[in-house]
Protein backbone atom coordinates (compact mmCIF):
# COMPACT_ATOMS: atom_id res chain seq x y z
CA UNK A 1 0.00 0.00 0.00
CA UNK A 2 2.87 2.14 0.80
CA UNK A 3 4.50 1.75 -2.52
CA UNK A 4 1.70 2.39 -4.50
CA UNK A 5 1.03 6.26 -2.77
CA UNK A 6 4.75 6.59 -3.82
CA UNK A 7 4.41 5.70 -7.04
CA UNK A 8 1.01 8.03 -7.45
CA UNK A 9 2.67 10.62 -5.44
CA UNK A 10 5.55 10.69 -7.95
CA UNK A 11 2.95 11.02 -11.09
CA UNK A 12 1.57 14.49 -9.29
CA UNK A 13 4.90 15.36 -9.34
CA UNK A 14 5.42 14.71 -12.77
CA UNK A 15 2.06 16.44 -13.95
CA UNK A 16 3.00 19.29 -11.73
CA UNK A 17 6.52 19.82 -13.66
CA UNK A 18 4.09 19.65 -17.16
CA UNK A 19 1.49 22.36 -15.65
CA UNK A 20 4.60 24.33 -14.24
CA UNK A 21 6.17 24.46 -17.84
CA UNK A 22 2.67 25.29 -19.50
CA UNK A 23 2.66 27.74 -17.40
CA UNK A 24 5.98 29.43 -18.00
CA UNK A 25 5.18 29.05 -21.72
CA UNK A 26 2.13 31.34 -21.43
CA UNK A 27 3.92 33.75 -19.68
CA UNK A 28 6.60 34.25 -22.15
CA UNK A 29 4.36 35.49 -24.39
CA UNK A 30 6.50 38.07 -26.41
CA UNK A 31 2.90 40.59 -25.86
CA UNK A 32 3.93 41.03 -22.21
CA UNK A 33 6.88 42.44 -22.80
CA UNK A 34 6.74 44.15 -25.85
CA UNK A 35 3.36 45.33 -25.67
CA UNK A 36 2.85 46.04 -21.87
CA UNK A 37 6.29 47.22 -21.28
CA UNK A 38 6.77 44.56 -18.38
CA UNK A 39 10.08 44.85 -17.32
CA UNK A 40 12.62 42.14 -19.57
CA UNK A 41 14.27 41.04 -16.18
CA UNK A 42 14.43 38.46 -13.90
CA UNK A 43 12.02 40.08 -11.62
CA UNK A 44 9.65 41.05 -14.60
CA UNK A 45 9.91 37.53 -15.84
CA UNK A 46 9.12 36.73 -12.44
CA UNK A 47 5.90 38.66 -11.56
CA UNK A 48 4.19 36.96 -15.00
CA UNK A 49 5.44 33.38 -14.59
CA UNK A 50 4.18 33.92 -10.47
CA UNK A 51 1.26 35.51 -11.91
CA UNK A 52 0.34 32.74 -14.61
CA UNK A 53 1.16 29.94 -12.15
CA UNK A 54 -0.93 31.40 -9.29
CA UNK A 55 -4.03 31.32 -11.89
CA UNK A 56 -3.42 27.59 -12.09
CA UNK A 57 -2.76 26.68 -8.55
CA UNK A 58 -6.19 28.84 -8.16
CA UNK A 59 -7.70 26.98 -10.76
CA UNK A 60 -6.63 23.77 -8.91
CA UNK A 61 -7.59 24.44 -5.27
CA UNK A 62 -11.44 25.27 -6.66
CA UNK A 63 -11.90 21.64 -7.46
CA UNK A 64 -13.75 20.12 -5.06
CA UNK A 65 -11.85 16.91 -5.99
CA UNK A 66 -8.96 16.34 -3.52
CA UNK A 67 -6.79 15.30 -6.52
CA UNK A 68 -6.82 19.12 -7.70
CA UNK A 69 -5.37 20.48 -4.13
CA UNK A 70 -2.47 17.47 -4.59
CA UNK A 71 -1.77 18.58 -8.39
CA UNK A 72 -1.71 22.52 -7.16
CA UNK A 73 0.84 21.59 -4.77
CA UNK A 74 3.24 19.85 -6.98
CA UNK A 75 2.96 22.82 -9.24
CA UNK A 76 4.32 25.10 -6.38
CA UNK A 77 6.59 22.26 -5.45
CA UNK A 78 7.82 22.74 -9.46
CA UNK A 79 8.21 26.33 -9.43
CA UNK A 80 10.44 26.63 -6.40
CA UNK A 81 12.64 23.40 -7.39
CA UNK A 82 13.05 25.80 -10.90
CA UNK A 83 13.81 29.09 -9.25
CA UNK A 84 16.22 27.15 -6.86
CA UNK A 85 17.74 25.31 -10.14
CA UNK A 86 18.02 28.29 -11.99
CA UNK A 87 19.15 30.39 -9.34
CA UNK A 88 22.27 28.05 -8.69
CA UNK A 89 23.10 27.91 -12.85
CA UNK A 90 23.54 32.28 -12.01
CA UNK A 91 25.90 31.01 -10.11
CA UNK A 92 24.55 32.19 -7.05
CA UNK A 93 26.12 30.79 -3.89
CA UNK A 94 25.06 27.85 -1.83
CA UNK A 95 24.67 29.90 1.34
CA UNK A 96 22.51 32.14 -0.16
CA UNK A 97 20.24 30.28 -2.36
CA UNK A 98 17.88 29.30 0.90
CA UNK A 99 17.35 33.22 1.62
CA UNK A 100 16.69 33.57 -1.91
CA UNK A 101 14.26 31.01 -2.59
CA UNK A 102 12.72 31.72 0.76
CA UNK A 103 12.28 35.42 -0.61
CA UNK A 104 10.74 34.51 -3.72
CA UNK A 105 8.18 32.15 -2.31
CA UNK A 106 7.51 35.31 0.42
CA UNK A 107 6.97 37.31 -2.97
CA UNK A 108 4.95 34.68 -4.82
CA UNK A 109 2.61 34.31 -1.87
CA UNK A 110 1.82 38.08 -1.30
CA UNK A 111 1.19 38.63 -4.58
CA UNK A 112 -1.14 35.64 -4.93
CA UNK A 113 -3.24 36.83 -1.98
CA UNK A 114 -3.35 40.18 -3.63
CA UNK A 115 -5.00 38.85 -6.96
CA UNK A 116 -7.68 36.68 -5.05
CA UNK A 117 -9.92 38.69 -3.94
CA UNK A 118 -10.14 40.99 -7.46
CA UNK A 119 -10.45 37.44 -9.10
CA UNK A 120 -13.10 35.81 -7.12
CA UNK A 121 -14.75 39.36 -7.15
CA UNK A 122 -14.38 39.39 -11.30
CA UNK A 123 -12.72 43.10 -10.26
CA UNK A 124 -10.54 44.42 -13.17
CA UNK A 125 -9.85 47.53 -11.72
CA UNK A 126 -8.60 46.05 -8.38
CA UNK A 127 -6.93 43.52 -10.21
CA UNK A 128 -4.94 46.26 -12.28
CA UNK A 129 -4.05 48.38 -8.88
CA UNK A 130 -2.46 45.18 -7.52
CA UNK A 131 -0.54 44.43 -10.39
CA UNK A 132 0.66 47.85 -11.48
CA UNK A 133 2.15 47.78 -7.82
CA UNK A 134 3.53 44.73 -8.43
CA UNK A 135 4.40 43.88 -11.97
CA UNK A 136 5.68 47.62 -12.71
CA UNK A 137 6.35 48.47 -8.95
CA UNK A 138 4.21 51.68 -9.16
CA UNK A 139 6.10 53.34 -11.56
CA UNK A 140 3.35 53.96 -13.84
CA UNK A 141 1.29 56.69 -13.94
CA UNK A 142 -2.29 56.64 -12.67
CA UNK A 143 -4.30 56.83 -16.51
CA UNK A 144 -1.97 53.87 -17.90
CA UNK A 145 -4.07 51.44 -19.48
CA UNK A 146 -1.24 48.27 -19.12
CA UNK A 147 -2.53 47.58 -16.00
CA UNK A 148 -5.91 47.13 -17.21
CA UNK A 149 -4.80 45.20 -20.10
CA UNK A 150 -2.96 42.74 -18.06
CA UNK A 151 -5.53 42.39 -16.13
CA UNK A 152 -7.87 41.48 -18.50
CA UNK A 153 -5.35 38.84 -19.95
CA UNK A 154 -5.81 37.62 -16.26
CA UNK A 155 -9.20 37.44 -15.91
CA UNK A 156 -9.27 35.81 -19.49
CA UNK A 157 -7.02 33.00 -18.33
CA UNK A 158 -8.59 32.54 -15.27
CA UNK A 159 -12.35 31.81 -17.06
CA UNK A 160 -10.23 29.57 -19.12
CA UNK A 161 -8.45 27.90 -16.81
CA UNK A 162 -11.79 27.48 -14.74
CA UNK A 163 -13.52 25.88 -17.97
CA UNK A 164 -10.95 23.04 -18.22
CA UNK A 165 -11.88 19.59 -17.19
CA UNK A 166 -9.58 18.31 -13.90
CA UNK A 167 -9.01 14.85 -15.87
CA UNK A 168 -7.11 16.99 -18.29
CA UNK A 169 -4.96 19.11 -15.93
CA UNK A 170 -4.40 15.63 -13.81
CA UNK A 171 -3.53 14.27 -17.16
CA UNK A 172 -0.27 17.41 -17.49
CA UNK A 173 -2.65 19.62 -20.38
CA UNK A 174 -3.41 22.71 -19.58
CA UNK A 175 -4.82 25.64 -21.91
CA UNK A 176 -3.56 28.49 -22.10
CA UNK A 177 -4.86 31.61 -24.08
CA UNK A 178 -3.04 33.72 -26.49
CA UNK A 179 -2.68 36.91 -25.61
CA UNK A 180 -3.52 39.54 -27.95
CA UNK A 181 -3.95 43.80 -27.83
Amino acid sequence: MALFGLFRSKAHERRGFELYGQAVQAARQPYFYAELSVPDTLDGRFDIVGLYVALLIRRLHRDADPRGAKLAQAVFDAMFADMDTNLREMGVGDMSISRRVKNMWEAFHGRAQAYEAPLEAGDAAGLATALARNVWRGTLPDDDDRPARLAAAALRTDTALAAQPLDALLAGRARFPEVTA
